[in-house]
């Protein structure tokens, strides 16, 4: 990672989450204060846009790098206008490209520590079980097993209390894939057979192709004997 990388990186880890403001229009809209107030914000607002944009422009194209280091400065402007929900989806973003990358440690560390914290404080539970799936991904992909069984079954719980059925899916596959890594085959094969039931009654089609790609990974002999 280079320079501005660890840099921008250092400056999302130590910044202050303030609470969200309910607004950003003052008490006495008259006071000078109050105006540099928004105006700034609104720059702010718009410079995070702008990096956000060409940020995606760069991850699409396979400047992931590049694509770091925007994502990095969006979310730096979102979190110093209070924007904090484009705040942390920026830091979302920045944390998969890490994992493309294969920046588990950045990855897990932008989640864990800034995103899912942000998501919280706004009660956002979509952001919450985003995150969830997202610290499942990452610690799957560096063999972390426990981990990533842990936080797949935190994004069901939550996905059960909302009665989102996509995320509950998304998370019963996620823990297929952590069986299937540990070999505990029967069991992945059941949880893979519960997805696709779920999916199939709820006419979710997204899931096909995921579902055929785990069951690819289960020896013959076992997804025939069961």
């Amino acid at each position: 990672m280079n320079k501005i990388c660890l840099v921008v990186l250092c400056l999302l880890m130590t910044t202050k989450v303030l609470p969200q403001s309910s607004s950003f229009i003052p008490q006495e809209p008259q006071e000078p204060s109050g105006a540099v107030t928004i105006a700034s914000s609104s720059l702010e607002i718009a410079d995070g846009n702008l990096y956000f944009a060409e940020a995606e422009k760069n991850e699409r194209r396979g400047d992931l790098n590049d694509a770091i280091t925007l994502y990095g400065k969006a979310a730096f402007e979102y979190n110093s206008s209070k924007l904090f929900s484009r705040y942390a989806e920026a830091l979302m973003r920045l944390s998969n490209v890490h994992y493309q990358l294969s920046h588990y440690g950045e990855a897990e560390q932008v989640v864990l520590n800034v995103a899912l914290k942000t998501y919280s404080r706004l009660g956002s539970k979509a952001g919450q079980m985003d995150s969830y799936s997202q610290l499942g991904k990452i610690y799957l992909a560096s063999n972390k097993l426990t981990q990533s069984l842990w936080f797949y079954t935190q994004q069901g719980i939550l996905a059960k209390q909302v009665n989102n059925n996509t995320e509950y899916i998304e998370s019963v596959l996620g823990i297929a894939n952590v069986k299937i890594k540990k070999k505990e085959y029967v069991m992945a094969l059941r949880d893979l057979n519960r997805a696709e039931l779920l999916a199939r009654s709820s006419n979710n089609s997204s899931f096909k192709m995921r579902i055929r790609d785990a069951r690819a990974l289960i020896p013959s002999k076992i997804a025939n004997k069961t």
